[in-house]
């Protein structure tokens, strides 16, 4: 089994297992990982479940839709390797993935 590592805004690291198959919204909020609020549910609407992925992961985490990308167009804290965690499924290919919350979601 692998691993996710979320970083807070302050830095404090959160190293979880991947449950394959859920999104890495599902993941964080099953381990408590706060700075996730997932106000929508997953249903990709709201924006609270923004992700910074680290550059070396970017292609692995797949390509946003435009119903994505219309989302984070909506934050202020919006980088190009800004993502939805409610739009990247887990899978062993990301073992190791690294992703960085935001200090305020939208």
């Amino acid at each position: 089994m692998g691993n996710i590592t979320f970083i807070e805004h302050d830095g404090t690291e959160h190293i979880v297992d991947i449950a394959e198959g859920k999104t890495l919204m599902q993941i964080a909020m099953d381990n408590l990982v706060p700075g996730i609020d997932a106000d929508c549910g997953g249903s990709c609407a709201c924006g609270t479940c923004h992700v910074i992925v680290d550059s070396a992961w970017v292609s692995a985490t797949g390509i946003a839709s435009d119903e994505e990308l219309m989302m984070l167009d909506m934050t202020p804290e919006k980088t190009d390797t800004s993502r939805l965690s409610c739009q990247i499924k887990a899978s062993q290919s990301l073992d190791g993935v690294v992703v960085r919350l935001p200090e305020f979601q939208m």
